[in-house]
């Protein structure tokens, strides 16, 4: 992808000079109006931001007063039904006391719980009082009013010992709408704990206090315990995260506010409770008041802008137009094609009318250098080609006609055939007027009219394989590229070898080429002559073209770069006493070739 938008956008605007005037000349309208419009936003959010730091720090004062006041009306009930005549009566009865007397005592708690009951108000839901010498559990609500014995402690009696309280505040997953407010009956000579008192409230109590952070919706407003975690939200919808929650635990009494990455948290202590009043404002909410700032902003940057490049255009049109035009001229020369003219002078006078005189008067005679040279090598490149194609061993085309003659007498006529018939094709194929280039699917076939002849020769000692992957068969290379390597394989390497032969092809896709690879397990060659190869592949002169009498492993190499540039051609790894392997690497093209194994065998 990088390299594509490099493609697309940078290499254009680096090869332009009028694209560079043009770029310089907006970067120089337009960055300062970005300054200024960023600046002015981020005055506009700081300011907003102060702005509403100092009002819902003074807006958590006032809540948290009210909020104290709630709780204080709350606790005055609790202590109601602490300094009843009633309630110390019966925690002071003794056991001989009568069964009457017993029951006219918990009438009198009843009245006491009754009475607090119904002058509380309707976000009281319920009123519970547990004396624990005598495990008796008295209850009321909207749906009872009873007295039960049970059987263990209520588990608050281990939350007082564990937390070292005097009153507890909590809630129930079942009705998360209400929670309980707990507070221990003590013995005021020795603190001992005697019992305890709940009162069953609605949170909703204290909506109309919370309004006064968060208004009618409260979005972002929350009551939450001392270790954090929300307890309440008026709007049912959770609005501290876990990193917020965290933090909150943290800290010590408010009142005060701390920022995360997303959220502004402001929070206060409800005295005496101890639970934590808190307002949460996304950071997203203070930044919005910049957006107008930075939409004018951009507007006139908009306009400057456009502004800004339409005279940049303007100036860089009438500014490099020459320069522009000097410069397609050098672009539009063919240097090779001599019916193609050269462009002429503008006629200009300055120094751009001498670089064009200058360039036309180089163009003509770099033209005839290069034509002339081109034309000798390309003849001599040409001829000799022909010459090596017209020519085929003659050791193989004399041990071929012995073959032949030899199954004549032997062997059926059809075989004898097969052998006539790759040997027809393979003259077809050499003595055809040569192409730049030839199929893939072409060169592999005269390979295997050529291996189908040396497999009838060497029968059960030659061990041929060939592997080809179809995709990699859509392409091209130049002519008389393969078998030519096969052969030098045979004469230089199996022939010496006393051990049964093995010839491997493998033709297959390879990134964005082709691989084709021939290795033997012939006599193989030395380091020095190795080298000695190696830096001849690499090197890719012309001293290299044609030498012997026949087409040889470097002008095949040679043949290649020239068509396909230096990134393709021949790679050699040879280890003596085990063998050669030859390296192709062309481009890969889509043609839609196809092989035709049968077709290199007579069908």
């Amino acid at each position: 992808m990088l390299k594509d938008f490099s493609r697309r956008f940078i290499h254009p605007v680096q090869r332009s000079i009028r694209s560079k005037l043009i770029i310089t000349m907006v970067l120089f309208a337009v960055l300062p109006i970005i300054a200024i419009t960023a600046l002015a936003a981020e005055n506009s959010r700081a300011s907003m931001e102060s702005e509403v730091i100092d009002t819902n720090l003074s807006n958590m004062k006032w809540t948290d007063i009210y909020l104290g006041e709630q709780f204080s009306q709350l606790n005055n009930l609790i202590y109601t039904i602490q300094v009843s005549p009633g309630l110390s009566e019966y925690l002071s009865n003794r056991e001989e006391d009568s069964l009457s007397n017993r029951l006219a005592e918990q009438r009198k708690i009843f009245e006491i719980l009754n009475s607090v009951y119904y002058s509380a108000g309707n976000h009281v839901v319920g009123i519970s009082l547990y004396v624990h010498e005598t495990s008796t559990l008295f209850r009321i609500n909207s749906m009872q009013n009873d007295v039960q014995t049970l059987p263990a402690p209520p588990v608050v009696y281990d939350d007082f010992a564990r937390q070292n309280k005097d009153f507890i505040i909590d809630t129930t997953a079942n009705d998360p709408a209400k929670f309980r407010l707990i507070r221990s009956i003590n013995r005021f000579e020795n603190q001992e704990r005697l019992g305890s008192i709940t009162l069953e409230i609605r949170w909703s109590a204290f909506n109309q206090t919370l309004e006064l952070l968060g208004g009618m919706d409260k979005k972002g407003v929350l009551i939450a315990g001392s270790d954090g975690k929300e307890m309440y939200t008026p709007s049912n919808e959770s609005a501290l995260s876990g990193e917020a929650a965290e933090h909150l635990a943290a800290l010590g009494p408010g009142p005060g506010y701390f920022r995360t990455a997303q959220e502004y948290v402001f929070y206060n202590t409800v005295d005496p409770i101890g639970l934590r009043l808190v307002k949460v404002i996304p950071k997203r909410d203070i930044d919005q008041s910049a957006i107008s700032t930075m939409t004018y902003g951009l507007l006139v940057g908009a306009v400057s802008a456009a502004l800004s490049v339409l005279l940049a255009v303007f100036v860089a049109w009438r500014t490099a137009r020459p320069i522009v035009k000097l410069a397609k001229s050098m672009r539009g020369i063919d240097l090779i094609d001599e019916r193609k003219e050269l462009p002429a002078s503008s006629g200009r006078t300055d120094e751009i009318g001498l670089l064009e005189n200058n360039l036309h008067d180089m163009a003509v005679r770099i033209r005839s250098y290069i034509q002339n040279e081109y034309k000798i090598n390309l003849e001599k490149r040409t001829a000799e080609l022909k010459a090596l194609q017209s020519q085929i061993n003659p050791h193989f085309l004399q041990n071929t006609l012995q073959l032949i003659g030899g199954m004549i007498y032997a062997r059926k006529p059809e075989e004898s055939y097969e052998i006539i018939r790759s040997l027809s094709e393979m003259f077809r194929y050499i003595v055809r007027e040569p192409d730049h280039l030839a199929s893939l699917q072409a060169e592999l076939n005269h390979l295997q009219y050529y291996m189908h002849i040396q497999q009838k020769r060497f029968s059960g000692r030659l061990h041929y394989t060939l592997e080809v992957q179809d995709e990699a068969l859509q392409s091209e290379l130049p002519k008389l590229s393969l078998q030519p390597i096969v052969e030098n394989a045979f004469a230089h390497g199996l022939e010496f070898r006393q051990e049964d032969w093995k010839l491997d092809v493998s033709i297959k896709r390879s990134g964005a080429g082709v691989l084709i690879r021939i290795r033997d397990n012939g006599a193989g060659m030395n380091p020095e002559r190795l080298s000695e190869l190696r830096s001849k592949l690499a090197a890719g002169t012309d001293s290299h073209w044609a030498s012997g009498k026949s087409i040889g492993l470097i002008n095949v190499a040679a043949r290649i770069r020239m068509h396909f540039g230096p990134m393709y051609g021949i790679s050699l790894n040879s280890e003596q006493g085990k063998g050669t392997d030859v390296c192709i690497r062309i481009p890969w093209e889509s043609g839609g070739w196809q092989i035709d194994d049968q077709s290199a065998f007579g069908g």
